[in-house]
């Protein structure tokens, strides 16, 4: 039996190519049916996001199976191979099962060490056997991966570093104020990242929640979402006297919060320190509101070198992390290696009974026909032992005959002969 990973992904293949070949919700069942009708595979978990679409297999090695298997893959989704061929990669046994560990570490990700791929790959796992049965190594392989994956987060620091501007402005109001509990969040704009920050700070449940929008139905949405209050951007004057922190991004072409603004906010806050963290480009903060005391004023620029920051960190912690994967997955073929052996083992013990319950069973019929029961027993060990011996005589003349000291070698060892 051997293991597959083919795929493209996000380094091999653009977007409008990832589409063609992605597997939905709504295919992926007759999809793992079609493939499991292919004579050479045995079992297959389908990997399809965004950034890549992949196969692990399980299958009987043939000659031309890459071939096969490219074929299967155009023939679905009615793309031609050339098209495909040269952004395709093709693992096999120990860089498959390496690859499939860096995927669910987040190794392999567009944002390196990003932990929701971990949850994709469970997800294609659990998917992929509804209704069909995953050979046992083709399984623990991916329960392998998942304990890699885990051992990576606990033991490097690759997803300790914000590498998001949605995480690193929560971030920033993290470390600013001790709890986010009892803080007033205004934010402005109803994008998908003030979307990103909206669902992150409601995750540390602040106090309140404002939104701020241009357009207010798009407010209202987020809003019903994330269980926040929505006003008009002509209200933002007043809201900034409550609000601990802001953030925003629109696409304005002038700025939203002027420097004359938020004095008279802190003003009336009786100077009580904000948080301003402009994520828009161009910017809707006036750049001089960072000259005000108890006005602490981050821009996009700023954001970029603190994500550029723990970015390098994250590629140092990923040094650690490819060491871990090397090692695991030089365990996991060990393992696997082993596990062929318990089953050559399996068949020669039975072989070897059988052969003892054949002769004792003969040796049987004769003591009750009232044979000697000395020439009897001397009879049946004389013919187990020719029998037990007989193969492993074969392979040694077999191999003296070709002159393979290796093999000869290899055989004493293992009939014991050292």
């Amino acid at each position: 039996m051997t293991l597959l990973a083919l795929g493209i992904n996000h380094r091999t293949a653009p977007l409008a190519l990832r589409e063609r070949v992605a597997f939905g919700p709504e295919v992926l069942g007759p999809a793992l049916d079609s493939l499991l009708s292919q004579p050479m595979v045995q079992s297959v978990i389908v990997l399809s996001t965004c950034n890549r679409t992949e196969l692990y297999l399980s299958v009987e090695y043939q000659v031309d199976l890459q071939e096969h298997l490219l074929l299967w893959l155009c023939n679905y989704h009615h793309i031609n191979k050339e098209d495909v061929r040269p952004s395709l990669y093709w693992h096999q046994d120990s860089a498959a099962v390496s690859h499939l560990m860096r995927v669910a570490s987040g190794l392999d990700s567009l944002v390196l060490g990003e932990p929701q791929i971990l949850g994709q790959v469970k997800k294609a796992f659990a998917e992929s056997q509804q209704g069909h049965t995953l050979s046992s190594d083709l399984e623990r392989m991916f329960q392998k991966s998942f304990s890699v994956a885990k051992r990576v987060r606990t033991e490097t620091e690759i997803g300790t570093s914000a590498v998001s501007v949605a995480f690193v402005a929560c971030t920033l109001a993290r470390q600013i104020f001790e709890s986010l509990s009892s803080v007033h969040v205004l934010l402005v704009g109803a994008g998908e990242t003030i979307k990103l920050v909206a669902r992150h700070l409601r995750e540390h449940k602040v106090r309140k929640l404002i939104i701020a929008n241009r357009t207010r139905k798009h407010a209202e949405r987020l809003g019903e979402e994330i269980g926040a209050e929505v006003i008009e951007l002509t209200d933002i004057d007043m809201c900034l006297i409550e609000a601990d922190i802001v953030i925003s991004s629109t696409s304005s072409l002038l700025p939203i919060i002027s420097k004359a603004m938020l004095e008279r906010a802190l003003k009336a806050r009786r100077n009580k320190p904000v948080l301003l963290v402009d994520i828009a480009v161009p910017r809707d903060v006036e750049p001089d509101v960072g000259k005000l005391p108890n006005a602490y004023l981050y821009s996009f620029d700023d954001l970029q070198v603190i994500i550029n920051q723990n970015m390098a960190q994250r590629k140092i912690a990923s040094v650690q992390a490819e060491s871990i994967v090397m090692q695991e997955s030089s365990e996991f073929m060990s393992w696997l290696r082993a596990q062929s052996a318990v089953e050559t083992i399996r068949d020669y013990r039975i072989q070897a009974e059988s052969i003892r319950e054949a002769l004792e069973s003969r040796a049987m019929v004769a003591l009750q026909q009232g044979a000697d029961p000395q020439k009897v027993l001397q009879e049946l060990a004389h013919k187990l032992t020719n029998r037990l011996v007989h193969a492993p005589t074969k392979s040694l003349q077999q191999a003296a005959r070709d002159g393979d000291t290796e093999r000869l070698q290899l055989l004493r060892t293992s009939l014991g002969l050292n």
